[in-house]
């Protein structure tokens, strides 16, 4: 009994600095993103560099350079039904489950790219982004909040892309792609680690920091490559890198005491 009261003691919001940082990033980026005017979908989103077709599909590389996420995603999933993953599986269930949907919805919107297509590339996108949140808060906290946190996030991220459709505001969905990006690294200096191997989650974070910015420049990295490939096929297989490095991370990673 006394054990466990230290455990709560531990783990316990009130008194600790830490957990009040990291609760005034995620409300006060939010806080931060709904104070600006509304974020609109730039129509010239969907005029991707890269528009070639081959064996009758459209956009090519940009459809097939998906296959990662899919197969990732899968293996992910299979170490999961394995029993593997440790603390807060069902996050990392999520995740995994979030980016091998990503493949399916990403092809369908690069071979005819559209807004209304665009939804079914950035609902699965959303499940991934808050079940790698969930799980890494969780990891780093206490792995009864993947339990507690996991609907309501998921929820949040759905409800997101469901905003930005039906209203044009980009603003809900842009910090629900933001919040992992800014959590990660204060959950990585401020709390302890529950598990080894976390250079794997950093490298991961900097493969999809990459993956941003050759999104930034598919026009420059189609015409440096001479053709060859575009940013934002080059951005779709940094991505799936990334996430290759967080099932590596969850698959090689012992417990620390």
């Amino acid at each position: 009994m006394a054990n466990e009261r230290s455990i709560a003691s531990e783990y316990s919001p009130r008194g600790s600095w830490r957990h009040y940082l990291l609760g005034l990033i995620v409300l006060g980026s939010l806080a931060l993103i709904l104070s600006l005017d509304p974020i609109a979908q730039p129509i010239e989103y969907h005029n991707f560099a890269d528009r070639r077709s081959v064996f009758g599909i459209p956009n090519f590389l940009n459809v097939s350079s998906n296959l990662p996420f899919l197969l990732v995603g899968a293996v992910g999933l299979i170490f999961y039904f394995r029993g593997g993953i440790g603390h807060s599986r069902i996050a990392w269930m999520t995740f995994f489950t979030g980016v091998a949907l990503v493949s399916l919805g990403s092809a369908y919107y690069h071979w005819a790219p559209t807004n209304e297509t665009l939804v079914w590339d950035r609902l699965p996108m959303t499940i991934g982004f808050m079940g790698l949140f969930v799980a890494l808060v969780a990891e780093y906290i206490h792995p009864r909040l993947a339990k507690i946190l996991l609907v309501p996030a998921a929820m949040l991220g759905l409800l997101s892309v469901v905003y930005w459709y039906w209203s044009g505001d980009l603003r809900p969905y842009a910090w629900v792609q933001l919040l992992p990006l800014l959590t990660i690294p204060v959950l990585m200096v401020v709390f302890k680690p529950g598990y080894s191997h976390q250079w794997l989650l950093l490298a991961g974070f900097g493969l999809y920091m990459l993956a941003k910015v050759a999104e930034m420049y598919d026009r420059d990295v189609f015409a440096a490559t001479g053709s060859i490939v575009s940013g934002h096929s080059l951005k779709h297989l940094l991505a799936a890198s990334a996430v290759f490095a967080m099932y590596r991370m969850v698959v090689t990673r012992p417990a620390l005491d």
